[in-house]
């Protein structure tokens, strides 16, 4: 092979697979302009994860900082130090910043990178799910509670075992039970835990193998731990086979988010490489789900990450994108109204308007 294709290869093999190693950002054009606006400019924020607690939504974010880190093999330029939490009574109104809510510091087993976080209500706490990597540079998953759905939490002194990777999502079903999902392959590690077994040295499926699967697993009443081992998700097509790992467009890179809508479990993520956020749905929360199209096109910057919540009657998608910095790693979170067409299958949304 010519040395020129060898390079090639190489360089593609590394964007697939690194957290933030895509050389091409998005770029809107000129003409166009933002959807929605930042819902806060104070600080930077991304990967929203909301929640409607007490009557107001809450938001839980990963806080973005400038930490002079110019190494971003693996994402590690991402390098969040600790938690703000958000609220907003109503949608278009302001937005209250409550302040740092957990701090890397106060983590006895953190090392650094506390990347997307994500909150529940249940026996009359509040719980907020976490990921870093610890001592070793393992990413794990971690919890802390607190009184109040604003904070401050107080963590546990171990990360959840059985819990790994990044990106942890909770969703409480209506029979009260709690399911834990997690993963992001690439700087997410989740690439090396075939079987759920640590393995640095396990290599990734080749492009016509199924694609890494994201994890589930119910939590324990108290949703301190797992009350099972994880379980690895099924994303089929719609012919039902595996999405394979050469599909850029449709198979799982990070931010599982889980929500049901008339009876059907809808499972979002993102593309990572190809910047999309993508949705399967399927009726039971451990999956299988069936890829059913893009929920929001690609935004500024490298990628984005959503939640999905309903609010006073309206159905709402949480992202962020790079619109007041211009920097990957230095994002901004906003909302913007979500449609579901009669068959149940969401209107795609474009992020720019015309």
């Amino acid at each position: 092979m010519p040395p020129l294709r060898i390079a090639l290869v190489i360089a593609a093999t590394a964007a697939l697979f690194a957290h933030t190693a895509q050389p091409v950002e998005v770029t809107p054009p000129a003409v166009r302009k933002y959807l929605s606006e930042p819902l806060i400019s104070k600080i930077y924020t991304a990967d929203p994860a909301a929640h409607v607690f007490d009557g107001k939504i809450f938001i839980y974010p990963s806080h973005d900082i400038d930490a002079g880190i110019t190494d971003r093999t693996d994402g590690n330029h991402y390098a969040m130090r600790d938690y703000h939490v958000l609220s907003l009574d109503q949608i278009g109104g302001p937005v209250t910043d409550h302040g740092v809510a957990l701090d890397l510091a106060d983590v006895p087993w953190a090392g650094r990178q506390l990347w997307a976080p994500d909150a529940a209500h249940a026996n009359g706490r509040y719980y907020l799910f976490f990921p870093a990597k610890d001592k070793a540079g393992i990413f794990r998953v971690g919890v802390a509670t607190g009184d109040s759905p604003a904070g401050p939490f107080k963590p546990a002194r171990e990360p959840i075992a059985g819990a790994f990777s990044i990106d942890p999502a909770v969703y409480g079903d209506s029979d009260g039970a709690f399911y834990l999902y997690f993963g992001g392959i690439g700087g997410g590690q989740l690439d090396r835990w075939p079987g759920n077994h640590y393995d640095a040295t396990a290599l990734p499926p080749t492009a016509t193998q199924p694609a890494v699967a994201p994890r589930v697993a119910r939590l324990r009443p108290d949703l301190l731990g797992l009350a099972e081992p994880p379980r690895e998700i099924q994303l089929l097509d719609t012919s039902g086979k595996p999405i394979v790992a050469g599909d850029e467009d449709r198979r799982f890179f990070e931010a599982a988010w889980l929500h049901r809508y008339h009876g059907t479990y809808y499972f979002s993520y993102s593309t990572g490489t190809t910047h999309q956020i993508c949705y399967a749905t399927g009726t039971s929360p451990y999956g299988p789900f069936t890829y059913r199209g893009v929920l929001l096109k690609p935004v500024k910057g490298w990628t984005t990450h959503q939640s999905i919540v309903e609010f006073a009657g309206r159905w709402l998608l949480f992202y962020h994108d790079s619109q007041l910095s211009g920097e990957s790693n230095l994002r901004n979170v906003k909302l913007t109204p979500l449609h579901y067409r009669d068959d149940g299958s969401i209107e795609t949304i474009d992020p720019f308007r015309n």
